[in-house]
Parts: C-alpha cells; structure tokens; sequence
C-alpha cells in the first residue's frame, strides 16, 4: 500500500457512482442532537485554521483520500450496505463540531437515522478523465466546515471496481486509511453473502479526543510536562525544526506544491535495508531516518538532525481499528557524525527515539500553544520545518489481501510554504512520497536530496545483498517520480 499523487493512480475508466451520507437530524448539516464532547487539539487547530482562512483570498484545505478494488461485477446493494455500515461503525465520521463558548466541540448523529444517497456521475472514457474528475470533486466537496466530511464512490466496471473515499483531516489520519480499506471489504464480502460482517471491535475517537482534552487543558507552560519540549526548543533555538536545505522561499508566503512520489527500493533491496538495519541493532524506519540524515548533512545541512515526527497513539487496544486522528508530534534529534558508520547513527537514532517516547503524551497542538504562542494564531507553520512520516503498511489491518485490494493513499493540500516526506514500506518496497513548494530552488534541492537518499539507502542494502554502488545509482534517481503541480500542502499538526 503505497502514497502517491491521485493524479499518479493507475485506474481503468468506467461508470461513477456517488453516495452521500445523510440523516434526518440535519437536513442542512446543522449541528448533532448527541451529548457534545469535546474535540482533539489536533481537530481543533485544524477546524480553527480552516476558519480563520475561509474569508481569505487563500483559504486552507486539504484532503486525504484512499482507493481500492473489488474484482468482479460489483454487487451495487451490497457496497451500498458496506458504506452505511462503515459509517456507522465509526462514530467521528458521523459528527458535526460546533463552538460552545469558544471551545470545540463535536456531537454525533444516531447511527440507526443515517442513510445514502447515491448519484450517478456519469461514464468515463479515460482514465485521465476518471482521475481529473475525482481531484476536482475532492477539493470541490471536502470542507472542514461542512458535514458530512467525507465522499464516498466507485468506478463501476464490468469485471472490476474501484472503490474511493475521501476525507477531511479532522475526521481521520493516514493511519486510518487500512482500517477503512479493511472494513469496508470484509463488510462488502460479508453482504455480498447475505451474513453480518465478522470485524474487532473498535473505541471512537471522540472518547480519545475527550479524554485527551480534559486531561491537558489545564497544562501551563511551566508543567513539567513540557521539560522535554522546553529542553528541545533551548538546544534547537526554536519551537519547529527548520527544514535544513534552501527551497527558495520567502518569509511570510505560501506556495503551490509540487507532488511527487518513487520508490527508493524494491521488494528485495528493501528486505537486504531491514536486514542490516536489524543487524546494526536498529529497527527499518530507525535505518530510512539515519540513512535521511545522512544524506541532508552530505547535501549541506547541519550536524544535528532535528525533524517533527508523527508518532501514532493507537497503541494494540481498542484504537487500533478505529478511524480518527490518533496522531501525536514530536521533536526528535541526534548528531550525524561525519564518516558515522551505519550502527554508529542507529545507536544514535534510538536513543533520540527512546527519549522522545518517554515524553510522547503531551499533545503538540498544547505544546506549540503554551511554548510557542507567537506563532500559534498562524494558520500554517511558520517557515519551512523539516517533517518525517513513516509507515509500516505490511502491519496494518487487512494487509494480507493488499495483493487482491490494491489500495493507495492519496494527499493534498492548498498550500505549502516548505517540505513533508513520507515513507511507506510494503511487499513492494521502500517508497516515498513528498510534498514541497514549487519554487525553482526547491526543484533543485529535492531532486538532488531524493539522488542522495537513494544512494545512501541502496548503499546499506547493498552491504548484504551485494548491490552495485556508485555513480550509477544517481541514473535511477528519476525512474518513477510522479510529479503533480496542484492547488497547494500541509499545515496544522502533523499527519
């Protein structure tokens, strides 16, 4: 399971088909007659931003969307009751947030009054015409400030269908996007039979958001809490971590994005990476973060790598199916020694990673309000930071029927004013995928940081599986970038 550009996804043309999600109690996605909860940090710096902006000449949005495939005729009722039972499942994607005396909050509608509706689109002929149609209806339809927040549909086939769903931020991460892919499959089979879907069971992240709210809102900026965060910041000399390389920005401005994505080791080159990383006493994701400090210091940056890193909050309990934002983010740091042998960075690597766990429960959003209120009233950071995103797919939930699935993961954002990277690794490979400013400068240094990183990635592959080194990589560093230049990228807390 991969993250690319929408516009990169590699779909058949055919027949659209819409449903949107609809209940009684708002006919005009009013506000939810439930008991009000109070929403995440993370939901509401986002919701706050998306507010702020909405009067602008610029307004933020964002979306992150998934697709899958079912082989076969598609069974229309069937989809149709898989999509209402998903919906239902997961209590975020039925709720509507509103402010109570100036604090977020969020209700849910009943689950027993949701319904869809379902729209025909229209049949395509092109792929392009498939993909142009569905990034223009995702920014056209995905609002922060309106329910529902997501859109669900299929391109109907045939022999096969593709099965898409788009969301806003608020309402999910990319974490969420297996789980959804997962759910809504099993549930799809499980109809397609006539029985009741056989699916774990799952918290709602309204409960999360809740209790994380009411146990940090009376944080100050002198808890010890934030020792670690406070101790970050004096050594760094600031709140977020500069992105170290020159994109040719200008203080104050946001930017259209370039979207780009490849695949930096194929299934064997990226088994050969996880072995030695292991061996070098260091996890795969431990190996892709030294193996990127490495090559931002050979590209000029400083001896001390420092990145924002999401850090998941699922744990193995009952958020572990669930849908929501379960994210977290922390500082990180370690020296890059020049010459450091791969163990030597590794050793340095988790021991940064060890420290930043023991500190992982405040909440960034607090964090950066309480330690940073400078910059807090922002509606994007406030320069370029460096951000690093890594993910695991072969672990998530349903990932054994990827092969038959084929799901992706979709990004975008209005603007942008730096750089994000994200790494997934599947049966496929080491992949990434990176969205940064489209400036001529930024051109630059990324294509140069993407040689770099494929170099020094096949490099510590190639010390157990025998790969050719040298000048001949920097050959490959192109082969399979997808480029998007679109509306925008990311602000808020992390993914």
């Amino acid at each position: 399971m991969r993250q690319f550009p929408l516009e990169a996804l590699d779909t058949a043309p055919g027949r659209l088909v819409e449903w949107r999600l609809c209940s009684p109690d708002a006919p005009d996605g009013g506000d939810g007659p439930g008991a009000a909860r109070r929403a995440s940090f993370n939901q509401d710096k986002h919701f706050t931003a998306a507010e702020q902006s909405r009067g602008s000449a610029d307004p933020v949005a964002s979306w992150i969307a998934v697709t899958f495939e079912l082989p076969g005729p598609l069974d229309h009722a069937a989809l149709e009751q898989a999509l209402l039972s998903f919906a239902r499942r997961h209590e975020v994607l039925r709720c509507a947030f509103r402010r109570l005396a100036g604090d977020l909050s969020c209700a849910s509608y009943p689950p027993e009054g949701l319904a869809l509706q379902a729209a025909e689109l229209g049949e395509f002929t092109t792929a392009q015409g498939v993909r142009d149609f569905l990034a223009e209806r995702f920014r056209a339809t995905i609002d922060t400030l309106a329910w529902p927040l997501f859109a669900m549909g299929a391109v109907v086939r045939s022999a096969s269908t593709t099965v898409y769903l788009a969301f806003d931020h608020i309402v999910c991460d990319g974490v969420s996007m297996p789980n959804v892919v997962h759910d809504i499959a099993h549930a799809y089979s499980a109809a397609v039979c006539g029985r009741e879907p056989e699916l774990p069971p799952t918290g709602s992240y309204l409960d999360f958001a809740d209790t994380q709210r009411r146990r940090f809102l009376t944080l100050t900026a002198e808890d010890a809490r934030l020792d670690h965060w406070r101790s970050y910041t004096e050594r760094a000399g600031a709140f977020f971590p500069p992105f170290p390389l020159d994109l040719g920005v200008e203080p104050g401005r946001m930017y259209p994005i370039v979207n780009e994505a490849c695949t930096l080791l194929d299934a064997g080159e990226a088994g050969a990476f996880d072995q030695e990383c292991r061996d070098a006493g260091g996890k795969p994701f431990m190996g892709v973060m030294a193996a990127l400090a490495r090559s931002l210091r050979e590209a000029g940056g400083p001896e001390v790598y420092r990145a924002l890193m999401p850090v998941s909050e699922r744990g193995d309990g009952p958020w572990r199916h669930a849908v929501g934002w379960f994210v977290n983010t922390m500082p990180i740091e370690f020296p890059v020694r020049p010459g450091a042998e791969l163990p030597e960075l590794l050793a340095e690597v988790r021991g940064a990673f060890a420290e930043m766990i023991r500190h992982v429960d405040v909440p960034f959003v607090r964090a950066w309000e309480l330690l940073a209120p400078e910059h807090f009233a922002a509606t994007s950071w406030p320069y370029p930071v460096n951000f690093f995103s890594y993910i695991d797919m072969r672990r998530s939930p349903g990932a054994a029927h990827h092969d038959v699935w084929r799901p992706t993961t979709h990004v975008w954002s209005s603007r942008a004013n730096g750089a994000c990277l994200w790494f997934q690794r599947d049966d496929e490979g080491l992949h990434m995928n990176v969205i940064h400013v489209d400036t001529p400068q930024a051109r630059r240094t990324m294509a140069g940081l993407e040689e770099g990183l494929r170099r020094t990635v096949r490099e510590i592959a190639g010390a157990g599986a025998g790969a050719v080194r040298g000048p001949s990589v920097a050959t490959l560093a192109t082969l399979g970038t997808l480029r998007q230049q679109a509306g925008t990228a990311p602000v808020g807390a992390g993914r």
